[in-house]
């Protein structure tokens, strides 16, 4: 017998019925989200940044590749850390380089960006097969300006975070050994989305989400949410080429 609960097909489908009712109350409210983001102002960006690339310095402008619209996944890849990125944010890396062509064709330019310097990026990227343009930050105010990354003295002076570094939990100190780099260092990068406007030559900041929310988790988490037993933690997550055969 399985260990979960089991029962007839009736009792399914008005289980399912009431769980579906929820659904859509989300979905409903999930609009009404969605077009409140759209409703945020827009910021002009009045800092000149140059930035890293594989072909060279660039601005923020530069970054745009002539579109629009410029959607950036931070990867908490910093300086500090000796044996690559999150392995959390290199999961959901594996997942967008086929979204490129589609993003391209409707006005948006996607890359990825990480604190470590540029070199050690490209290196990794090659190394997982990554598509989409990766952009270094390092020796830049951009993270901290938008607030993609913290000082060392950031992290002492937020309570949760000191938390974490004092004390940490198992699976925390698992991440630590799997990015090289000790927590001091290692939790001042975070993950998370940031878009970007460009209009009548003007570059505007329009919208930013870190983590924890859902939207800054891999999609194959969210596939696991559909499965019938408990997904898998993301803080366990592997790199794809360190898992067992």
């Amino acid at each position: 017998m399985p260990e979960h609960r089991t029962g007839t097909r009736e009792e399914w489908q008005a289980a399912r019925a009431k769980l579906a009712e929820r659904e859509a109350e989300q979905g409903r409210r999930n609009e009404e989200i969605r077009k409140k983001r759209l409703d945020l102002p827009w910021v002009a960006v009045e800092k000149d940044y140059e930035f890293d690339t594989e072909d060279g310095k660039a601005s923020l402008a530069d970054l745009f590749d002539g579109r629009s619209q410029l959607l950036a996944y931070n990867i908490m890849f910093g300086p500090a850390y000796s044996r690559g990125a999150c392995p959390g944010c290199t999961s959901l890396g594996d997942e967008l380089s086929g979204t490129l062509t589609h993003l391209n064709h409707q006005d948006v330019t996607l890359i990825c960006t990480s604190r470590a310097p540029i070199d050690r990026l490209v290196a990794y990227k090659e190394r997982m097969g990554w598509q989409f343009p990766y952009v270094s930050t390092f020796n830049t105010d951009f993270p901290y300006d938008y607030g993609l990354a913290m000082t060392e003295e950031q992290t002492q002076q937020i309570p949760e975070v000191k938390a974490m570094i004092d004390d940490p939990p198992e699976e925390l100190q698992e991440w630590s050994v799997q990015v090289g780099a000790e927590l001091k260092e290692g939790l001042r990068e975070g993950p998370g989305w940031i878009a970007f406007a460009r209009e009548n030559g003007t570059v505007y900041h329009t919208y930013t989400v870190m983590a924890p929310d859902p939207f800054v988790a891999p999609y194959h988490a969210f596939l696991l949410e559909r499965t019938p037993r408990e997904g898998a933690s993301v803080s366990r997550l592997m790199r794809k080429d360190e898992y067992p055969d």
